[in-house]
């Protein structure tokens, strides 16, 4: 066969096949491209699917955990024994203390001072029982003269036979005595300052151009003393200090000896500051309803306190006496100011004696048993007011005149 006639060979082999239709071709491949393209689509779409729940869950979890870690939000809880208050004086929250005759059956605050605090029957003599933390300071009268009876913080008693003379007819026993270290006691005594070192039981005299002098108050540095009678006051420095010190300063003085203190004092309706020069400033205002002022003056890091007695108070009326009512007055801005008002005895309970009548002169602030607990003397008792509560202990039934405290005192 030659080449040529292969040709037209082929032409009519073909002639028997059917004739393809490239348009159906065309659309079958076309769908099947579209069909590859959804799958790759859904299995995309399936695919971030899977990872979103991937991450919720482990949002979830890590969520859960960091709960475990945080505490939630809580409210503050009040203070153990929390008794709110009655209303508002001046816009200082008050409490009332319990009635006169009532002491005996509050909770106890557990001190040195114990349940009765009485003079002891035969104490050692401070020579050979030093006391190395003064908790409390009596005086014993003997002949006419006045000796120490010192209490520790271990409860032990020492005598110091000082002798002291009485002055404005009574006892030299200030409520500022004893220094803020509890080291040295200080006393007034006619035209003199007499201070007593309970460690060494050594006696220094400081004399002073005025006789009749009534009160005493330490500078929270424990070097110095404010030395005060009516109208008269000094600034005494009881321990060695600068060289360039003079050891006896006249200061600024009030007509009530009791106002002379320091860090602050609480008079005529102000807290004042006491400055280094032995001046004061108006640290705060008070707008009080106060008769008289009564006592010394008190003060913490962040409080100072002081008995007053009122005018009449429609709050808490009396009948038979003035109210008298325990300001704490706060030296931060930030912190609240309360009072406790003494209020009148309820003659009518069976557990009341008349004689506990609060009469102005029965009580006053002697110090603080802690930051926030003012201690009040009131006829018979010790009580600790618990400014942040509003509850009111007792820390001791009182058997002696008077008593001053130290910060043996403390827990």
């Amino acid at each position: 066969m030659r080449r040529e006639d292969v040709q037209p060979l082929l032409y009519r082999a073909a002639d028997g096949l059917p004739e393809p239709d490239l348009a159906d071709a065309a659309w079958t491949g076309g769908l099947e491209a579209r069909r590859r393209q959804r799958r790759t689509i859904v299995i995309a779409l399936l695919a971030v699917l899977v990872i979103a729940a991937v991450l919720a869950i482990g949002a979830g979890v890590s969520g859960s955990r960091n709960a475990e870690l945080v505490p939630p939000p809580t409210t503050p809880s009040l203070p153990p024994g929390y008794v709110p208050p009655e209303g508002q004086i001046a816009g200082i929250d008050y409490w009332i203390a319990p009635p006169a005759g009532s002491e005996r059956f509050l909770d106890r605050v557990y001190t040195p001072l114990g349940d009765r605090l009485e003079k002891p029957d035969d104490p050692e003599p401070l020579t050979e029982h030093p006391i190395e933390n003064l908790a409390a300071l009596v005086l014993e009268e003997r002949n006419g003269r006045y000796d120490a009876l010192l209490l520790g913080s271990d409860s032990t008693w020492a005598r110091a036979d000082l002798q002291l003379a009485p002055i404005d007819g009574g006892s030299p026993l200030s409520s500022g005595a004893v220094s803020p270290d509890g080291r040295t006691a200080a006393f007034p005594q006619p035209g003199e300052l007499v201070t007593l070192d309970v460690v060494t039981a050594e006696v220094s005299r400081y004399p002073l151009p005025t006789r009749d002098l009534r009160s005493v108050a330490w500078t929270p540095d424990a070097q110095r003393v404010l030395v005060s009678g009516p109208g008269k006051a000094y600034r005494v420095q009881a321990r060695e200090g600068d060289s360039g010190q003079q050891p006896v300063v006249a200061i600024p003085p009030s007509m009530n000896p009791a106002s002379i203190t320091a860090p602050f004092r609480i008079e005529s309706n102000a807290v004042l500051r006491y400055q280094a020069r032995g001046q004061w400033v108006v640290d705060s205002e008070l707008r009080l309803p106060v008769r008289t002022w009564v006592g010394q003056t008190f003060s913490t890091y962040t409080m100072t306190a002081r008995l007053f007695v009122a005018d009449d108070l429609q709050q808490v009326p009396t009948k038979a006496s003035q109210p008298q009512v325990v300001a704490a007055i706060s030296t931060l801005r930030a912190l609240p100011s309360s009072l406790l008002v003494l209020g009148e005895t309820d003659r009518t309970s069976p557990a009341m004696d008349p004689q506990d009548l609060r009469q102005p002169g029965c009580c006053a602030v002697l110090g603080w048993y802690d930051d926030y607990q003012p201690v009040i003397q009131v006829r018979g008792w010790l009580l600790a007011w618990d400014v942040r509560s509003g509850k009111v202990q007792r820390i001791t039934e009182l058997a002696v005149d008077g008593v001053a405290l130290g910060p043996g005192i403390r827990p």
